[in-house]
């Protein structure tokens, strides 16, 4: 059925004016019909080839000029579909997921507060403090099950989730309420699926209702319907909930919606695949075919046909029937290993396939490569297979990164910054956090939420190169260790640097500590520690002089003093 086009109905002003002035509101809508039927023929008379229509190429292509809900909106489930079909069936799909699923989360990305102690007025020494006493809250709370409203996954996992399950099916939902837990209330996340947000009861699409997401008059969304239960659930019956994005009074995030948008205006995210999913589904077919072929070249089966004469002399009516009635049975399906007894005048005819097909690589490798084009991920990346020099797999590898780190940074601004600000706030108004100003002043609230969010390194192809690289970089001054140690590893240099000094100062105490080369100082020597110094002795104690040769000279003196003040 053919869907009537909106620009063809007057409109409000139209309608309005045709009341009071009928012969004016005609003219006004001819107008407008006209300039807009000029605008849409008008189309491919210009400067650029792409758009000519007197072309054999391009004479047939007449895409939709659709708004984003127009081009959007109707094929989300289809798509959804489709997208978890082949997540679910289609190795390089499930691949490719897994790929980016791993190197954007990975085990999870870390909280670092990042405090600008001068702007909040504190001094360094409190900054350190009121920094490590909240990154170990939040390290509680996030590694622990209470803060899933199912009390199912901790806080990396839930980062996983919803990741997953943003790409997979083009946007996810972050439910926040407070919940009771332990005594205290506290932050919960709730993951929805994307199928879950819909226009209740199967309402149409209008200026203030798309596909679950209300919005105001000015377009701006302000609320979100969510089923109760999944629309592909086998429950007959559903219920909606309205939940508003942020609260009236507060402005409190209630719901976090993760989604790329691709146009301005855009409500709902299409799947990550949406735009290769024919190849990918075509690609699939062709390797199973492929399979299916060199499986059946594989199977060796005799077949034994008999001489009619023969038959009729060697087998009785009643062996003779029953051998016809088994080779009647037979179905056509081809084992290894088969013996199959074919009738008087029967003969099988047998063909090579000629399989493997030696082109089957190297196409399937050009198919492949496209897929990562628009994945934004190299081969090598993609089927995890290098081949090539060193040059050409970190070349690689760091094209994949960026892509990598600008999703992670998404992530964190959509995901992990929110729900930051949400636990600190909710840590603040209960009084076990202490933020002055955090609710008086939003810049003031910005600076204590103000963090760094650090996942995975990329992980190193000639490790001894790198590291040389990384330690040119601090010496010129144009890196730091910080940023040196999350490229490597994602982890925090302070959090090494405190661990790596009682190392030291444990091995050598104990004599381990390795030796220094010759004409060089010691690994990690500072001048002003005593490296026979007790490492869990108290560092503001008075310092034990009694060893010093400038302290022996010192009381030499003294008596040589005293001495002659006797005579």
């Amino acid at each position: 059925m053919k869907r009537p086009n909106p620009n063809f109905e007057p409109t409000l002003i139209e309608r309005a004016l045709s009341y009071v002035a009928p012969q004016k509101a005609q003219i006004m809508l001819r107008d407008r019909l006209k300039f807009e039927a000029t605008a849409v023929m008008g189309r491919g008379f210009g400067g650029y080839i792409g758009a000519r229509r007197d072309r054999s190429a391009t004479a047939d292509w007449n895409p939709g000029g659709g708004s984003p809900a127009v081009d959007v909106l109707p094929d989300l489930p289809m798509l959804r579909d489709r997208s978890r079909d082949q997540m679910r069936n289609a190795p390089v799909a499930l691949g490719a997921l897994n790929t980016d699923v791993l190197h954007v989360v990975g085990t999870g990305l870390s909280y670092t507060p990042a405090i600008d102690a001068q702007r909040l007025g504190l001094t360094e020494e409190q900054a350190q403090d009121w920094m490590q006493n909240t990154k170990w809250r939040f390290k509680a709370w996030a590694e622990s099950p209470d803060c899933d409203y199912r009390r199912q996954l901790d806080f990396y996992s839930l980062t996983e989730l919803a990741y997953r399950a943003w790409k997979e099916s083009g946007d996810s939902f972050v439910l926040t309420p407070i919940v009771s837990r332990n005594g205290e209330d506290a932050l919960a996340l709730q993951v929805i699926e994307a199928d879950r947000v819909s226009n209740p009861r199967g309402q149409q699409q209008s200026d203030t209702l798309q596909d679950g997401i209300e919005m105001d008059a000015d377009g701006v969304p302000i609320a979100v319907h969510i089923s109760k239960n999944h629309p592909g659930d086998w429950r007959g019956t559903n219920e909606w909930e309205r939940r508003e994005l942020r609260g009236p009074k507060t402005g409190r995030r209630n719901v976090l919606h993760l989604f790329d948008m691709l146009r301005p205006g855009q409500v709902r995210g299409v799947p990550w695949i949406a735009p290769i999913i024919e190849p990918l589904k075509q690609l699939g077919k062709w390797s199973d075919a492929e399979l299916n072929a060199a499986v059946v070249a594989s199977i060796f089966v005799t077949f034994m046909e008999m001489d009619a004469e023969a038959f009729q002399d060697l087998y009785d009516d009643e062996s003779a029937g029953r051998i016809i009635n088994n080779a009647q049975k037979w179905s056509g399906n081809m084992e290894s290993g088969k013996a199959v007894n074919l009738l008087p005048g029967e003969k099988a005819n047998t063909q090579t396939p000629g399989r493997p097909n030696p082109e089957f690589d190297p196409f399937w490798n050009a198919m492949v490569r496209q897929i990562g084009m628009a994945l934004g991920m190299p081969i090598e990346v993609l089927t995890m297979h290098f081949q090539s020099s060193y040059t050409a797999a970190r070349g690689a590898l760091l094209m994949a990164w960026r892509n990598f780190n600008q999703r992670r940074d998404k992530m964190a601004k959509l995901f992990c910054q929110p729900v930051l600000e949400l636990w600190l706030s909710n840590e603040v108004s209960q009084g076990r956090i202490a933020c002055p100003g955090f609710f008086a002043d939003r810049a003031i609230r910005a600076a204590w939420c103000a963090s760094m969010w650090t996942g995975d390194g990329p992980g190193s192809v000639d490790p001894l190169k790198e590291v040389t690289a990384a330690e040119k970089r601090v010496d010129m001054e144009i890196s730091t260790l910080q940023a040196e140690s999350i490229l490597h590893d994602g982890q925090d240099w302070e959090a090494k640097h405190r661990q790596r000094t009682k190392e030291v100062a444990l091995q050598k105490r104990d004599g381990t500590a390795p030796a220094a080369a010759p004409g060089t100082a010691p690994v990690n020597a500072d001048p002003s520690v005593d490296p026979n110094a007790d490492p869990n002795a108290d560092p503001n104690a008075p310092a034990d002089k009694t060893d010093d040769p400038a302290n022996d000279q010192q009381d030499d003196n003294a008596a040589e003093l005293q001495r002659r003040l006797r005579r």
